[in-house]
């Protein structure tokens, strides 16, 4: 019986590191970074989009950078102007699911629902590029991967994640100053702040890294460093 409960136990949590890993999945590709010698970089954006949408474009325009926004198609039907905005600024959109529901567990109808039916609203939005797909919160098992396996996409992670660990700015800011590294990607979520905390962290990223020579690009770009 205690053989059988140990089995157990470490099967659910070799399942737990495998939903939550950012590294690692069953079926196709996963990128959490690109190994290259250039001081490039990948700010990326999930959620939205809202109407802080100007602001953040502003932000990036300021300093002459490109991000990769992962947007939610429920909000992308409801702001579908913001989208438009992002395209015209000449970033990349992502696919972060229809309803950002946690994508485990789910029956391959839903997930493919979830997916094609963002796809379709990103390309409403005007992106004619490759749509990326990252998961919500990071998370898949077995329904996800192999559904982007077989449309020959892959799921986009990250290395470096501020607003998991601190919620001021400043503090946002020195942890990626400390973990950065070329090809590194980065994750924040800016579309619902309203304290301007956000905001501000990315624009101190911007401008301590610009001022190291590093360069931000989009995922696509990154990924065509590797390849």
């Amino acid at each position: 019986m205690g053989i059988s409960i140990l089995i157990v136990i470490l099967a659910l949590f070799g399942m737990w590191k495998l939903i939550n890993s950012r590294t690692f999945q069953l079926f196709g590709g996963i990128t959490d970074k690109v190994e290259t010698s250039q001081k490039v970089i990948a700010l990326t954006f999930d959620d939205g989009p809202t109407k802080n949408v100007d602001d953040i474009l502003a932000l990036l325009d300021r300093y002459n950078a490109k991000a990769t926004f992962f947007l939610i198609g429920s909000d992308l039907e409801k702001n579908l102007d913001e989208a438009k905005k992002i395209v015209a600024a000449g970033h990349q959109i992502g696919n972060h699911t229809y309803s950002h529901q946690r994508m485990v567990f789910r029956s391959p109808s839903f997930i493919k629902n979830e997916i094609e039916k963002t796809d379709k609203l990103i390309r409403k939005a005007g992106y004619s590029g490759e749509i990326d797909f990252r998961p919500p919160y990071g998370k898949k098992l077995v329904g996800v991967p192999y559904y982007l396996y077989t449309h020959n996409r892959d799921t986009i992670t990250w290395d470096i994640e501020p607003d998991t660990y601190y919620t001021s700015s400043k503090d946002k800011i020195n942890y990626v100053i400390k973990n950065v590294k070329p090809g590194s990607i980065i994750l924040m979520h800016p579309m619902y702040d309203q304290s301007g905390e956000e905001l501000r962290a990315i624009e101190g990223i911007l401008q301590s890294l610009s001022k190291e020579g590093y360069k931000f690009i989009t995922v696509n770009e990154l990924q065509g460093l590797e390849k």
